[in-house]
Formats: structure tokens, sequence, C-alpha cells
């Protein structure tokens, strides 16, 4: 069985949880999130506590979708009580971001700026100081997909490691032509 898909799910004050047949909705101060549990995994909610189990004798062709259900269904209650956020730095000569209602404006170097519409239910703010871009919102996937997207438009490169980075990702260097040689 699911080390992860056994682990009990403690919902937190604020957040109201509702499992109708096999939808889970919840609500808390950052919105309405629902997922939709396999017909195989069972749904208890009992005085602030969520358990996912599965049958016994099927735990073997279960056992990874019941840990993912599991991971799922934590991540959409942890996005409507606290939220998830996603930091991105902007290296480059010239290179900024700037924010305008639903718009994101980015400057890359290209001949032209690169123009995106921010999703529904993301928030993004762009410091033009540090050039960080904050990616903020209560659905995990809807986060991490709009963040890989930008990135994906300039990602960072190894010789002089311009571009769109995570903030804390190492970007391997390489070194240039003239240290290559050694004459």
């Amino acid at each position: 069985m699911s080390r992860i898909g056994k682990k009990v799910i403690n919902v937190p004050a604020g957040t109201k949880v509702d499992v109708k047949a096999q939808v889970i909705t919840a609500t808390g101060k950052l919105g309405t999130l629902s997922y939709t549990v396999p017909a195989d995994i069972a749904i208890k909610l009992d005085n602030g506590t969520l358990t996912l189990s599965i049958d016994e004798k099927r735990a073997k062709e279960l056992n990874a979708i019941h840990g993912t259900t599991r991971a799922n269904v934590f991540n959409i209650i942890e996005g409507v009580t606290n939220g998830f956020s996603k930091n991105l730095e902007i290296n480059g000569l010239g290179y900024r971001a700037s924010v305008a209602g639903k718009k994101l404006t980015l400057e890359l170097g290209f001949s032209h700026p690169v123009v995106l519409e921010v999703p529904e239910g993301l928030t993004v703010a762009a410091d033009p100081k540090s050039n960080l871009l904050e990616i903020k919102g209560s659905n995990k996937f809807a986060v991490g997909d709009f963040a890989a997207k930008i990135r994906r438009i300039r990602p960072p490169e190894p010789y002089k490691g311009s571009g769109i980075k995570y903030q804390g990702e190492h970007i391997a260097r390489k070194a240039g032509k003239t240290a290559a040689g050694g004459k």
C-alpha cells in the first residue's frame, strides 16, 4: 500500500471541505477548488481529517494512483488555505518585466516585447529593481505551468547565464572559447 496515500490530511481551520460522491470540494480564503477522485478510492471525512483508502486486495495495482490522488487532494486544500507561488529571476542586459492589469510584458532582447495574458486565478508581481517575477495562485498546477511558460520564452544560457530562471535554480556554466584553447 502507498505510504503517501495512507497519510491523513488534516483540514485547517477556516477551510471547508465537502465530499459528494467522488468529488472533493475545498473552500478557503483564496477561493474554491475541486478534484474528482478515481472510483477505486474511498473517501472518509471525519472531524477535520480526510482519509483516502483503497481495497487491500487490489493494493498492488492501485498503489500509484492512491499516492497521486492523496497528493492532489492535499494540494487543493493547501491551495485554498495558503496558496502557492513561484519566483523567477530575469538576468540579462536590458531584460525587464512589467505588469499592467492582466498583461505581462517581457523585454528579453528580441526585436519586440513579449506580451502574455495572465491566466484567471493567478496574480503576477514584477519588481523592476531586482528583476524578480512572482507568480501566485491557489492552483499549484496553474502556477507551475505559467512559470514554466514564461521560462521557456528565454531559458538561461550556459555561457553568460542570461535568461529567465527559477529563483534558487543552479545553472551549470561553461567556459568560453579563450579558456578552452589553452595555448
